[in-house]
């Protein structure tokens, strides 16, 4: 259940009351929006049992991730966090980037913008050490540059989407490339990569890009589960 914080008559808090004394709706997950935060609110959430306080305006990924965390969260645990805008933040951080580019100074920069961003990030020197690190580590999403010693950006993606026949799964790659022609895209989409960016990478592009693919990833997640755990039941049989 959303709830609006500041409502005529009976506000959020006030109906999220009422809503905890009702028997019938104990197993109700709720949400608190509010335009404006107030101190104590957090406090106000956790005696209410709301698993969510979020300040509007929420953004659609936001109100997502909220959603899906509060859904995920264990029942019978003790303590359960409230989820707030900070804690989504927090949440995010932890995705994990492997950089595969082979310039010293590219991989610096990269390395630098996307931790300070808040991803966990592992580099490859090129295509070789990529496949080395996919093997042994899991990853979010893969930035991928083209040209490469030892082994190129299409002939790793091509290695990654091989192994990923024989384990399953799908992991993101978006290709990097500093010389951006006509076709280049269609190349690497043709390739088996997912986006493409151009160099030199251009931070709202980069990250933009990358958060579509995790939610990408998300959202495909979610519908796989779905489908599985809850089949499509025709209600006029």
């Amino acid at each position: 259940m959303l709830l609006d914080a500041q409502m005529p008559d009976i506000d959020g808090f006030a109906l999220a009351e009422q809503i905890q004394k009702d028997p019938g709706l104990l197993a109700v997950t709720i949400m608190m929006l509010t335009s404006a935060g107030h101190l104590g609110d957090a406090a106000r959430c956790r005696d209410l049992g709301i698993s969510a306080y979020l300040v509007k305006p929420v953004r659609q990924t936001e109100l997502l991730d909220g959603i899906c965390q509060v859904l995920n969260k264990i029942p019978t645990a003790k303590s359960i966090p409230l989820v707030t805008r900070h804690t989504l933040r927090e949440n995010k951080h932890r995705s994990r980037v492997l950089l595969v580019e082979d310039n010293a100074v590219n991989q610096t920069l990269a390395a630098r913008l996307l931790e300070k961003r808040g991803y966990s990030v592992i580099v490859a020197g090129n295509g070789g050490e990529a496949m080395e690190a996919f093997e042994n580590n899991l990853f979010d999403v893969v930035l991928m540059d083209i040209q490469m010693p030892v082994m190129d950006g299409f002939k790793a993606t091509a290695a990654i989407r091989a192994k990923e026949q024989l384990i399953g799964g799908h992991i993101p790659i978006i290709a990097m490339t500093a010389h951006a022609l006509t076709g280049d895209q269609e190349r690497c989409i043709a390739a088996g990569m997912d986006a493409y960016v151009s160099k030199p990478l251009r931070t709202s592009e980069l990250f933009s890009t990358i958060e579509s693919m995790l939610s990408n990833k998300d959202s495909a997640t979610a519908s796989d589960a779905a489908s599985v755990a809850h089949p499509i039941v025709d209600r006029t049989q």
